[in-house]
Formats: C-alpha cells, sequence, structure tokens
C-alpha cells in the first residue's frame, strides 16, 4: 500500500510537471507585416472647368498694343507622395506646354502650401512654359496636400505680349497648348 501511495504521488508529480509545461506563460507574442505602398500620385483640382481660354484683345483703337488676358488662379495642384525606402530621396514637379505660341509668353507660378502634412514641396519662382520640362516645385518627400479645389498649391497662370517679341505675333482663333504636370523622383 505503501509503495502504491508513493507511486500515486510520484505520478501526480509527473502529471503536474508536464501538465505546468503546457500552460500558457506571463508573456506571447506574434509578428505583424507592416505593408507601405510606394506611392506617387499628382492631379489639378477647381471648382470651375479645368480648361480655359485665354483671349489677348485689342482697344480698336489704332496705336495702341495687345491687351493681355486676366492671370487665371482657377486650379489646385494636389498630390500624395510616399517615398521608396531606397533610391529616392526626394520628389518634384515638372511643367511644361505641349507647344508655344509666337510672341506670346505663359508663364505659372505655385503659390505656398497650407493644407495638408508632412515634407511637402517648395515652390520657386515662376515659369515661363517651354516645350521642354522645368521645375516648379522641388523638396517633396513623404507628404499629402489635401484633395480638392482651395488645397495644396494654387496655381497662377500669367500671359504677356513683350515688346521685344512683338514682331512675331500672329493671329489665331483658337490655338490649344497642353500643360502638362509630372511627380519626378530624384
Amino acid at each position: 500500500m505503501k509503495k502504491l501511495k508513493r507511486f500515486a504521488i510520484l505520478l501526480t508529480l509527473t502529471i503536474l510537471a508536464f501538465g505546468a509545461k503546457a500552460q500558457d506563460s506571463r508573456t506571447d507574442n506574434h509578428a505583424i507585416t507592416i505593408v507601405v505602398p510606394n506611392v506617387a500620385l499628382l492631379d489639378l483640382e477647381t471648382s470651375v472647368a479645368k480648361d480655359f481660354t485665354a483671349s489677348f484683345t485689342h482697344s480698336g483703337e489704332a496705336g495702341d498694343k495687345l491687351t493681355a488676358p486676366s492671370s487665371n488662379t482657377d486650379l489646385w495642384l494636389n498630390y500624395s507622395s510616399i517615398l521608396p525606402a531606397t533610391g529616392v530621396t526626394a520628389r518634384r514637379v515638372d511643367v511644361k506646354a505641349s507647344t508655344t505660341i509666337a510672341g506670346l509668353d505663359i508663364a505659372v507660378v505655385a503659390g505656398a502650401i497650407t493644407t495638408g502634412a508632412g515634407t511637402r514641396g517648395t515652390p520657386g519662382s515662376a515659369v515661363t512654359l517651354t516645350t521642354s520640362d522645368q521645375q516648379l516645385i522641388t523638396g517633396i518627400g513623404s507628404a499629402y496636400t489635401v484633395s480638392g479645389a482651395s488645397k495644396g498649391h494654387q496655381l497662377t497662370y500669367t500671359f504677356t505680349a513683350l515688346d521685344a517679341n512683338y514682331a512675331n505675333i500672329r493671329s489665331t482663333t483658337g490655338t490649344p497648348v497642353t500643360v502638362t504636370y509630372t511627380l519626378v523622383d530624384y
């Protein structure tokens, strides 16, 4: 009987010892895999039509020069940017025109940004549009501007007929100029 009691006690202790190893501990863990996409998106927003007409006028009085159209401030440049982990340190916005109009200049400038967060870009001075890309905004990191009109960078277009180029001006009933903005890695 004593042997049976000892065996029962020994068996109980063995079961408790192995059973204790199967119990939960004070801590535990698991892995979460985080995925963040590389994002480079840009668009133009407005509360009116994106396309517009800029009409030079003349007074009808002999000896007067052309009058340039008023500046257009209806467009806003919005972007979302998440930089890749390696290889790209910043982004910029380049701008170019599909064509130029002889004797006339179209210039655009981006306003300072007051919406969004992150490393938002820094606008440069006004750019006179050509058919080659030119830097308009530099130093964009991981950032967003907020989407919509009155968000991001307000674009201001100005139009001039400079005296130095006046001899090159020709009449047109409407020459379309497509302005392209590109978010560029650098």
